[in-house]
């Protein structure tokens, strides 16, 4: 029942939010003034309340088993073992957030990577302390768990997890195989950790020098910003050097990747699954076709994709070959689009307002409390995420805010994450609190549609709306197409170890090249997809967390559908939203999106996704031709 880090992580740009890159910008956090960084206090006022709190934490660890061997003899011992068990997850979820945040805020000090490894060690003890509790629950059956569901008015909060456990019993094993798969938890993490040091802290980034004749560094930090530089051939260069210092520590990247899979698929052969597909979906009671029709259909709609980067091509006014780093470069030149964080929040707040004032008084609050950590600086980590693991306390924010549209957009993102926590937290107990990652990204995308349309409404000339406009086809590209592209990557690299296939950093690079060709229409010169490119597969730190990401593009297309309700004026359609966003984890992923208003087991949503797309390209090809 622990709860995982809610949100998502998107690599984008970590720089100064109204300064240049290339200018050079404040990157010292101790300069930063606090309101724009998050207060940690909130959850422990001090490391050392911290460690006060972990060592009394970890004394009572051990009591969990004092309920081994009896959690048939009534229905109180058996809420008794469940509470008790609850009561440590939410106190280690609440270690284990501050831990891992303060270690975001610098990943280079050694003294919060400590405390984050120390949390995963006592984790790790907490689950084999505890791993006797669903084989148990199956062998007393399930007479009994209902027997014990209708006498003890405790146990109602638990009815939802303790039917899973009956539903999943074929995946369940004895008390000592689980307790050793518990064991091995730290140990199964390593790949992905050493990805992450290796990828925010040691990796020898290149230097270039721009067309400018300035020097600067191609880093995780600076990446995402010189790939849409409005220099073609910096832009070039840029990429070029990135991706190629990557492919240069090619046979690390691959043996860590292969390190993962290999770990992957020991769960799933010991929890007796078919594939580690079947696998990660199950934990949702989510149909595998809903994952393969996602690819299916998306690869039907690619000739809608590649007129979007037809259309691209030619607001960019390129005459050549359009090429893959052409792809992040701004739509419309002549359009800058800024923001303070000021500004940023009160569009943001604007555009939620078809939600209630209830919910954007909660987003105030965020604001002015102190829940979001704005700025980067030396050695933050990159990307940007909402973080509702710390249940009695609130939701945090990590941003890299440049000030442009898309943070303003990524705020808004994250913001959908902590008000679908926060009120999840506020409504549900902890047992169904937390809820699945498949529905993680409805939220935060819902948001984003609702301030696309709040900036339409406010914007008239042609150039600025063909730049939100084209903001927009750039959100389904990104969200829908690309992170289905990676979809089908992750599978088919998932199916290569499962037929014992080599894993190599070079065999990954081909995969990859030749998904990213077929989706970016090389082959019919579309976009031209450079050979280093194979090697982007080694940026995406996602493919660490198996099959998460063709989530984000499931999520845009659910929030498209409800979003157009709620937008419409339709009560109904806001009031089931709202409680969409209060049920947390109380049913299954599938059923609650269904009572939202959106079936995802269909076609529909990506349908209802494609023809608003080509709407879109209808009204700025219309636009394009009165200029």
């Amino acid at each position: 029942m622990s709860r995982a880090r809610s949100g998502c992580v998107l690599i984008v740009a970590a720089v100064m939010c109204m300064s240049v890159l290339l200018a050079g910008q404040e990157r010292d956090r101790a300069r930063i003034d606090d309101r724009y960084k998050w207060n940690l206090a909130d959850i422990y006022p001090s490391d050392a309340a911290w460690r006060a709190q972990k060592e009394t934490i970890t004394a009572e660890i051990p009591s969990i088993r004092r309920f081994a061997g009896k959690l048939g003899e009534s229905p109180q011992v058996l809420a008794d073992a469940l509470e008790t068990m609850t009561r440590l997850d939410k106190e280690l979820s609440r270690l284990y957030v501050y831990a891992s945040m303060l270690s975001d805020q610098d990943t280079r000090a050694s003294e919060p990577q400590g405390m984050q490894q120390e949390m995963q060690q006592i984790y790790a003890e907490f689950a084999a302390q505890a791993a006797y509790i669903e084989p148990e629950v199956l062998k007393i059956g399930k007479e009994t768990v209902d027997r014990a569901l209708a006498a003890e008015p405790r146990l109602t909060p638990y009815a939802f997890y303790l039917n899973d456990i009956v539903r999943r019993a074929p995946h369940t094993l004895s008390e000592a195989e689980e307790k050793i798969l518990a064991d091995a938890a730290p140990l199964a993490g390593s790949s992905q950790n050493i990805y992450g040091i290796l990828a925010n802290a040691d990796f020898p980034y290149p230097e270039i020098t721009l067309t400018t004749g300035q020097k600067v560094k191609v880093d995780q930090a600076g990446y995402g910003e010189l790939r849409a530089l409005p220099n073609r051939q910096d832009r070039q260069t840029a990429m070029e050097a990135f991706f190629k210092a990557l492919g240069s520590f090619g046979r690390t990247y691959g043996t860590t990747m292969n390190s993962n899979l290999q770990k992957s698929l020991f769960y799933a052969k010991s929890r007796k699954y078919p594939s580690t597909l079947d696998m990660a979906l199950n934990s949702g009671n989510i149909p595998t076709s809903v994952y393969t029709r996602l690819i299916d259909g998306v690869n039907k709609n690619l000739p809608t994709f590649h007129r979007y980067l037809r259309l691209r091509k030619q607001m960019m006014g390129i005459k050549d070959d359009l090429h893959y780093y052409d792809l992040y470069a701004p739509l419309v030149a002549s359009v800058n689009l800024k923001y303070t964080p000021e500004e940023a929040q009160q569009h943001v707040l604007a555009s939620m307002a078809p939600l209630g004032e209830a919910y954007t008084s909660v987003v105030r609050r965020a604001f002015g409390e102190r829940w979001l950590d704005w700025y980067p600086t030396e050695g933050k980590r990159s990307g940007a995420y909402s973080n509702g693991g710390a249940y009695d306390v609130h939701p945090y924010m990590l941003l890299n805010y440049l000030g442009k549209y898309d943070d303003m957009s990524t705020l808004t993102h994250e913001l959908g994450h902590t008000m679908h926590s926060y009120l999840s937290n506020k409504t549900q107990p902890y047992p169904t609190a937390n809820y699945s990652i498949f529905v993680a990204e409805v939220a935060s995308t819902f948001n984003e549609a609702l301030l696309v349309e709040h900036m339409l409404k406010q914007i008239k000339d042609d150039a600025t709306r063909l730049a939100l406009l084209g903001n927009y086809l750039e959100g389904i590209k990104s969200t829908v197409f690309r992170q289905t592209q990676f979809a089908e990557f992750e599978l088919r690299m998932h199916q290569m170890a499962q037929k014992g296939e080599p894993i190599t950093g070079d065999a990954l690079a081909r995969l990859y090249y030749d998904i990213t060709k077929r989706y970016y229409g090389h082959d019919q010169r579309v976009t031209v997809v450079d050979d280093y490119i194979a090697h982007e597969w080694s940026y995406i730190p996602h493919f660490y967390s198996e099959f998460y990401v063709y989530q984000y593009a499931t999520s845009f297309t659910a929030a498209e559908a409800l979003a157009a309700k709620v937008v419409a004026g339709d009560a109904a359609a806001t009031k089931n939203y709202l409680t969409f966003l209060s049920s947390g984890g109380a049913k299954y992923p599938v059923d609650l999106l269904k009572d939202a208003g959106v079936d995802m087991t269909t076609d529909e949503p990506l349908n209802l996704t494609i023809a608003k797309m080509n709407r879109v390209m209808d009204e700025m090809e219309a636009i394009l031709a009165k200029r």
